[in-house]
């Protein structure tokens, strides 16, 4: 049903490619036990830089993706908080949105009915390049939610990204870091069953093939937590990955990953003359025997490392991406989809069907090495990074409304619809940059970073139903600096200055394409660390500045120019890690006072930016100890508080503050077996996570309990 020029990705042998992974892992378990492959000496100086290294939720003490190179993060000029493996074990998280919560300064935004992943860093939404999986942009195109099976750790770099990364918001990128191969035999099993419909089984896998080759498999499966029994979500993931030890020097990693995701389109609730709950938590505006979306998402990534000796090394990479979203769905909101009747009650719906496939290839090459000039000692990086992203829209909405009575809906009313066309679109994307990098020992106690990046970006937009199509070139230059004072070997304090750009898509009513996005950020910080580097904490103060941003044209009221501005400020505290040998915890605390400073629209200008709390904050902490009994027990709890926030541009109504809470406990009964006991939501609020157009609220779950049993073996 599909017009697009390129086949969509729907059917993949998933299945045929988690059975082959699994006769791999039957493989390796059988070399483990016939000790015919012992751990690769060379390959595990590679492990040691991948894994988190952490004990307790301060996560690595050092991190590649803010710099691109091997570096303290004390000693980075930058607010980084790295989210391990032990942290969202212990939150018993199954997404990427289980951990934004213990992050400063992350903000939940409209995620299409649970669909994808959207969140705004320091105020400024971080989709179309500001998600990384393993330094690979993630999250161009339509892709499906982040599931953490194959998740080592999250990190969030905070302030732009551009200079390293190109096209991005200024407010911050998020770099996912998936699990890699060992080559020491490991086996892990799990099963969690919950209230709300939830049930989810994972494997883990990993092991030697020989030698010189290691695997890792990761599979989960789930039938997702829902806050009405008329829906009913499944998601499947398989990730395989094989480390190849080619010398003692050289190093190939392919990693891939298959998710896919069926569910009918819950848009959430709406809002009746401002009241955000009018209606029952468990209320569904949908139609739930009209069908599912069906969300696809296939990612390959292929990198090969290289030290070249006296401090060099070499990474090539490569990664390919193909992500459609599908299938039919009744929708409501503004435009065509429909409103809110005058009564108050009637919500006029559109059946609908969609296909929003994207294919996104990247190539990365870059070299670092070690040089001394006099007295200074420098690390450089020099590097480009070269993508291209097709991706399309072929939406179709009913000739017809399908009303429903917000407050004693009937359902099955919707058959036999007669479908139009809304929205056909085909985008071609490419751009390639250049960047360069100086980190600099002015002493023992100064480090000074220094970057710039060039970027040409080409885009070709066509319009398949006005049978228009308009074609622009950008370029952008996005310097940063930073400076780090040591004041000891756990403290530092840091100061920091980067840009970013953003193209904007379209044109004005002169047919002139609109000069891209412009950020501009400043960052004031401090950092410390104990002696044993088990605890840290972080705060930064920051000022940013978005400039071109779209706003409607003074001559035209159906076009729009680049004129806007918009600003975001605030401070943000982290801290995190293992307090002393009982207990260990993670808080954090933000404000955020963002504005929109120019507009031409005047209700828009002094607003608050949609959705970002000022005030957020979160803690979780656990304790463990020996049990009477045997084992080792751990109990614990937290809470998330998130301010007050606008419901639209306009700011036509809030969304109340709301604060969560929850209980975590876990039995070790062995190395080998471990029993947890959750309780989400623990007093079952009634919140709301964020808001979406003029009408629709999206409500949190309410209370959730969840046991699960993990088994190694």
């Amino acid at each position: 049903m599909s017009s697009f020029p390129f086949r969509p990705v729907r059917h993949h042998a998933v299945a045929r490619a988690a059975l082959a992974l699994c006769t791999l892992a039957a493989t390796s378990h059988a070399f483990a036990q016939s000790g015919e492959a012992p751990a690769s000496p060379a390959l595990s100086e590679v492990q040691v830089r991948e894994t988190s290294g952490s004990s307790g939720y301060q996560g690595a003490q050092r991190n590649t993706a803010a710099t691109r190179t091997d570096t303290p993060l004390i000693e980075t000029p930058q607010s980084v908080r790295v989210v391990p493996q032990q942290l969202m074990q212990d939150l018993g998280a199954r997404r990427l949105a289980d951990t934004v919560d213990f992050v400063s300064g992350i903000t939940r935004l409209n995620d299409f009915g649970g669909t994808w992943d959207n969140y705004a860093i320091r105020g400024f939404s971080n989709t179309d390049g500001g998600q990384l999986l393993n330094g690979f942009a993630s999250n161009r195109g339509y892709g499906p939610q982040r599931d953490v099976a194959s998740v080592e750790r999250v990190e969030f770099l905070k302030g732009p990204a551009a200079a390293l990364y190109g096209s991005s918001e200024p407010g911050g990128t998020l770099n996912v870091v998936t699990k890699k191969p060992q080559f020491t035999a490991a086996n892990k099993a799990g099963v969690q069953v919950g209230t709300l419909g939830y049930r989810r089984t994972t494997l883990d896998s990993t092991g030697p093939l020989g030698t010189d080759v290691a695997y890792r498999l990761n599979v989960a499966a789930e039938d997702g937590a829902s806050r009405s029994n008329l829906v009913d979500n499944r998601k499947m993931v398989v990730a395989p990955a094989i480390t190849w030890n080619l010398g003692p020097n050289t190093v190939l990693n392919y990693e891939a990953e298959f998710i896919r995701i069926r569910t009918p389109l819950d848009r959430g609730l709406v809002q009746v003359n401002g009241n955000v709950g009018a209606l029952p938590r468990d209320r569904f505006l949908g139609e739930p025997d009209r069908g599912n979306l069906h969300v696809n998402g296939d990612t390959h990534q292929i990198t090969l490392d290289h030290d070249l000796g006296s401090g060099w090394r070499t990474r090539l990479g490569a990664s390919y991406r193909e992500t459609e979203l599908y299938g039919n769905a009744v929708d409501f909101g503004t435009g065509q989809l429909g409103v809110l009747g005058s009564d108050g009650r009637t919500l006029a719906r559109s059946d609908s069907w969609r296909s929003l496939p994207s294919r996104d290839t990247s190539v990365q090459a870059e070299v670092e090495g070690k040089v001394t000039t006099g007295a200074l000692r420098h690390t450089v990086l020099a590097g480009v990074d070269s993508w291209r992203l097709t991706s399309g829209q072929d939406i179709r909405y009913s000739t017809q409304k399908y009303p429903i009575d917000i407050y004693n809906p009937t359902y099955g009313t919707v058959t036999g619809s007669t479908l139009a066309q809304g929205y056909l679109l085909n985008d071609r994307l490419r751009a390639t940059g250049l960047f360069a990098q100086d980190q600099i020992d002015l002493s023992a106690q100064w480090k000074l970073l220094a970057g710039v990046r060039f970027d040409s970006y080409h885009q070709d937009n066509q319009d398949l139903m006005a049978g228009t199509r308009q074609v622009h070139s950008y370029s952008a230059t996005t310097p940063r600096i930073g400076l780090t004072y040591l004041i000891d070997a756990n403290t530092s304090v840091y100061a920091s200055a980067g840009r970013s750009f953003r193209p904007n898509a379209g044109t004005d009513e002169n047919g002139n394409a609109f000069d891209p996005q412009k950020g501009k950020a400043f960052e004031l910080g401090a950092k410390w660390q104990s002696p044993d580097q088990r605890l840290n904490a972080n705060v930064a103060l920051f000022d940013i500045r978005k400039t071109n941003v779209l706003t409607r044209s003074p001559t035209n009221a159906n076009f729009s120019i680049a004129a806007g501005e918009v600003r975001s400020r605030g401070l943000e505290l982290d801290l995190a890690g293992q307090i002393d040998t009982h207990w260990r915890m993670t808080a954090n605390l933000a404000y955020t006072d963002t504005e929109v400073t120019r507009d031409n629209n005047a209700a828009l200008l002094g607003k608050r930016l949609l959705n970002v709390p000022r005030v957020s904050a979160g803690l979780f902490a656990i304790r463990e100890d020996q049990a009477p009994w045997g084992g080792r027990y751990g109990i614990g709890g937290g809470l998330v508080h998130v301010g007050e926030r606008t419901g639209t541009a306009t700011d036509a109504y809030r969304l109340p503050a709301y604060t969560t809470a929850r209980i975590t406990s876990y039995w070790q009964i062995d190395k080998r077996t471990r029993l947890t006991l959750d309780v989400q939501n623990l007093f079952d609020k009634t919140y709301y996570t964020a808001s979406w157009g003029n009408l629709t609220v999206i409500p949190g779950l309410g209370r959730q309990v969840v046991a699960g049993v993990q088994v190694a073996f």
